[in-house]
This record gives structure tokens, C-alpha cells and sequence, in this order.
């Protein structure tokens, strides 16, 4: 497939939206537990997720550059009963202003227990909001994982692993993330995100290592023979059958060579996992190499995703991609 860099970066942003939004409100059940120091609300949880909430915007900005007809984006969400588009057009905006409400109870203090546990502990509306966003933060996960997973004819991304990708992919970027913000915030809770991260990227790393030798060994359905019913076991191909370029060129094959993928796979390997699991090891309380760490990964990330459209070999490519 040809990568579109509106949905590469609309995939990457809310990605790491989301993964920020987890670790934050993964910092605050554990504060309720007892298990970390409590936060205050507004340097902390408000502008936290106020940073989450940028990303979620700018990836849906990104998302409009794809669209041929943006004022009728709407539409989208009218065929949710079967669409995972359309769910995930809906589910964004629903955690998008979900994530707002969480920020703005956190910034006004908005403490008052509504419910009160066993312990001493008192369920407040933070508490339920962030519950809330955090089922929508995985349904968002899920609808972006299988709009791509869903495709059957796309054997590379028609599997499981593309919905656990996104989402480990996802929760490591956000977790990074949340290191920064913690080390100028809140510095007691940098080694506890920064150790989040690197468990988190360890699985992505795990997964996405799985999904590239899933890939390397899957054995294409359609051929030349199966597009024109034709069963001999040696069909060349002479021509394109077109003189020009045309939709199907450019939309279904990036046009690259052989030798820049062997080279794409290696370097988003390296930047996304390798490189900031050692800044992460090197220097977890400190905020320049976790800095560095995140920039490294989400200029990775950008190349997995790339590699990641890339990589689907359209069936209709068997006959467009030849050349005479």
C-alpha cells in the first residue's frame, strides 16, 4: 500500500494521546491504593492530560489532510453497526471530551467523595471519569487496530497482532511520555514511568518482532495465475497494460525499492525500541535522556507506521505493479 502521512501521523499522535492519558491515570489509582505520593491535581493531573488532549487534536487535524470532502467527515459515523471507521470516528471524540472533563474536575479540585470504600478511601468523580476514558482509550485502540486487522484480503495486517501492536506501541510512547512530564512535575514518579516505559516497549518490541516474522513467512493468496484462471506454473508478465501512471499505481504500491525497505525495517527497529531502551537504562531520572528517548522513539514510530502500510501487498499490485 501506499502509506498516507495524514494517517500516519493521525495514528501516532492519538497513540501517544492515549498512552499519556493510561500512565496519568495509572498515577492516580495507585496514589488512591497508597502504593505512590499523591499529585497535586493541577500541575500534575490537569496539565497532564491537557498535554494528552493536544495530541488527541492534533492527530484528528492530521486525519482531515486525508479527507477529499473534510466538511462531510460526519458522515463517517453513520455506518457504525459494521464500519470500525465509523466506530472510531465516534469513540474519539467521546474519549477526546471525556479526557477534557478529567482535566477540568482535576483543576478546579473537584474532590468530593461520591463513594466511600473499606480503608478509608473515597471514590471521587476523577476517579470515574478517568474510568470511563480509560475504556473508551481502549475501545479507541481496538476500532484503530481493526480498521486495518478487519481486512482479510491484506494478509499482513489481517491479524491480532496489529490490535496489540497499536496498542503496546501506543501505551510505550505515552508512558515515555509521562517520564518527561514527570521529571519537571513531579520527579518522585520518573523512575516509576520511566520503568512502565520499558516494559511496555519490551512488548511492543516482542509483538512487533512477531508481526515481521508472521510476515516473512506468509504465502499470498492471489497470484497471476489465480487473477487470470490460469493454472501453468511459469506466467511472465510483459506489460502494465497501462502507459501511464493511474489510481491504482499510486494508491496501492509506495513505489519504493526492495533495498530502501530492507533498510526502513532495521532503522525503525533501532530507533523506536533499542535506542530508548538504552537512554531509559542510561539515565531514567534524567530529563535529557528521557527527552532524547522519546524523540528517538516517535521519529520511530513514524517509520514503523510508514513500514507498516508499506508492507501490505495489495493483490491488485500482481498486475499493476509489472512493468514492461
Amino acid at each position: 500500500m501506499n502509506p498516507a502521512f495524514s494517517v500516519i501521523f493521525l495514528t501516532t499522535l492519538i497513540g501517544v494521546g492515549q498512552g499519556l492519558f493510561l500512565a496519568l491515570y495509572t498515577g492516580q489509582l495507585y496514589s488512591f491504593f497508597d502504593l505512590l505520593p499523591d499529585q497535586d491535581s493541577r500541575t500534575f493531573y490537569a496539565i497532564g492530560s491537557l498535554i494528552s488532549l493536544a495530541f488527541l487534536v492534533a492527530g484528528l487535524v492530521a486525519s482531515f489532510f486525508h479527507l477529499g470532502h473534510p466538511e462531510r467527515a460526519w458522515r463517517a459515523a453513520a455506518m457504525w453497526r459494521t464500519s470500525w471507521l465509523s466506530r472510531e470516528v465516534i469513540v474519539l471524540p467521546a474519549f477526546m471530551g471525556t479526557v477534557f472533563l478529567y482535566a477540568v474536575t482535576h483543576w478546579f479540585y473537584m474532590h468530593a467523595p461520591l463513594i466511600e470504600l473499606p480503608g478509608s478511601h473515597h471514590v471521587e468523580i476523577t476517579l470515574i471519569l478517568g474510568a470511563i476514558a480509560t475504556i473508551l482509550c481502549f475501545g479507541l485502540f481496538l476500532s484503530t487496530g481493526m480498521i486495518y486487522a478487519c481486512i482479510r484480503f491484506l494478509q499482513e495486517w489481517h491479524t491480532p497482532l496489529t490490535v496489540f501492536n497499536f496498542t503496546l506501541l501506543g501505551g510505550a510512547s505515552g508512558f515515555l511520555l509521562a517520564s518527561v512530564f514527570a521529571a519537571f512535575t513531579a520527579p518522585q514518579l520518573t523512575a516509576f514511568y520511566a520503568g512502565w516505559a520499558i516494559i511496555l516497549t519490551l512488548l511492543a518490541l516482542v509483538s512487533r518482532v512477531a508481526s515481521l516474522i508472521r510476515n516473512r513467512r506468509i504465502k499470498h493468496k492471489s497470484s497471476l495465475r489465480t487473477a487470470i484462471g490460469i493454472k501453468h506454473p511459469q506466467i511472465v508478465q510483459k506489460t502494465q497494460g497501462a502507459m501511464g501512471g493511474s489510481f491504482n499505481t499510486r494508491e496501492f504500491f509506495h513505489g519504493k525499492s526492495a533495498n530502501f525497505l530492507r533498510t526502513i525495517k532495521p532503522s525503525f527497529l533501532v530507533l523506536t525500541f533499542l535506542l530508548p531502551l538504552l537512554l531509559l537504562a542510561a539515565g531514567m531520572s534524567n530529563p535529557g535522556m528521557l527527552i532524547a528517548a522519546f524523540a528517538l522513539q516517535y521519529i520511530g514510530l513514524l517509520a514503523e507506521r510508514w513500514f507498516f502500510f508499506a508492507e501490505a501487498n495489495h493483490p491488485q499490485n500482481n498486475y499493476y505493479r509489472g512493468v514492461a
